[in-house]
């Protein structure tokens, strides 16, 4: 019997869109994109992490005043309703998508294993 890799692949795109925990992230999600002070918050955040993580691939650490920054932001979504709801959304659609990340890339990481 063959698989098709693709049509399981679609079927679990589909899957993922019908879980209740991505249909809250959609949710709040639009509840956001309503609201412009929380979507200039999150577009901010989201600037910064991309900042952050340029830093951390050239093996670079953040300076102290980053550090501030990132405590500043984690104070200012926390205060935010909505972006605390967002987060919280994306931490529980995360669980899901990290597990399945680990079964998909489980026979590439079985080929790299050496029987040394």
């Amino acid at each position: 019997m063959t698989v098709n890799v693709y049509d399981l692949a679609n079927d679990l795109e589909r899957a993922i869109r019908a879980l209740p925990e991505y249909q809250a992230v959609s949710a709040v999600k639009s509840k956001i994109d309503a609201d412009e002070e929380a979507k200039k918050l999150w577009s901010e955040f989201t600037e910064f992490q991309m900042k952050i993580q340029g830093l951390m691939q050239t093996g670079q650490m953040p300076t102290p005043e980053i550090q501030e920054e990132i405590q500043s932001f984690g104070q200012k979504i926390e205060a935010n309703p909505l972006l605390k709801e967002y987060a919280e959304s994306q931490q529980a659609l995360g669980v899901y998508i990290n597990d399945i990340e680990r079964i998909v890339f489980q026979p590439l990481q079985d080929l790299a294993k050496t029987d040394a």
